[in-house]
């Protein structure tokens, strides 16, 4: 058999001074990462203590105020939408007198639109409940209603009119109680019978004297009630062929 040859292998040099060792494995001297080469002056390797971040940066404390920890001095929420609750009990109560509707405190002075969407929105739940659906159709008619009362009245005054459209629609809706309990009582009444029909016309007649007295209280003009009486009877005839048909 022929004789194993041997190779002679040159020790390797790598440029951080690790030599072989003994054994043939290579030794490096642990150096900081990020280091220049040559004789560049090297960074400064800093190390990072949890503990010592703890020791150096407090946590904040935040002390509480007392505005923000007592809530007795926060107005009410409806306050705060501009919804007076007792407001509209004293304006929707002063329909319910059909023989006296002018308050002498000029309650309907001030105009607001929550009392009347609760009450349309009440007139068409109980259509809802007798099995038809409105809430559309009686949208639509409070809109072109206080449209046609707001024209109609203005082209009447003149110059005189003080009524604005806003007002309109606030005054309607509130006249429309009486068509709510309209609606209520449709409920245990034949449909389209001679019963409904009659109880149809008080309502219609008690919200068209409601309306028309507010309106002349409100506007401060009382020259032709006739044909303001005409126009409102108009409108909550429109509401009271829903509920009889």
């Amino acid at each position: 058999m022929s004789n194993p040859k041997e190779f002679t292998v040159p020790p390797v040099i790598f440029p951080s001074g690790g030599n072989p060792g003994p054994s043939g494995t290579v030794q490096r001297r642990p150096t900081a990462p990020f280091q220049p080469r040559g004789n560049a002056n090297p960074i400064p390797f800093m190390s990072f203590e949890i503990g010592a971040a703890t020791t150096s940066f407090p946590a904040p404390h935040f002390t509480p105020t007392p505005s923000s920890s007592n809530f007795d001095d926060e107005p009410p929420l409806l306050e705060e939408l501009g919804i007076n609750t007792k407001q509209i009990w004293n304006k929707t109560t002063s329909i319910l007198n059909p023989l006296r509707v002018a308050n002498p405190n000029n309650l309907h002075d001030d105009a607001d639109l929550s009392g009347p969407v609760l009450l349309v929105m009440s007139f068409g739940l109980f259509q809802l409940l007798a099995g038809k659906i409105h809430f559309g159709i009686i949208l639509g008619w409070v809109t072109v209603s206080a449209l046609f009362l707001y024209v109609v009245f203005n082209m009447l005054a003149g110059r005189n009119g003080t009524l604005d459209l806003y007002r309109c629609v606030s005054l309607i809706g509130y006249c429309m109680l009486p068509m709510v309990m309209l609606s209520a009582l449709s409920l245990f009444l034949p449909q389209g019978g001679l019963a409904i029909s009659v109880v149809a016309v008080v309502f219609v007649v008690w919200s068209t004297r409601a309306c028309t007295s507010l309106l002349v209280q409100v506007a401060r003009w009382d020259e032709h009630p006739g044909l303001v009486a005409y126009v409102c009877f108009l409108i909550y005839t429109l509401f009271s062929l829903l509920v009889v048909f």
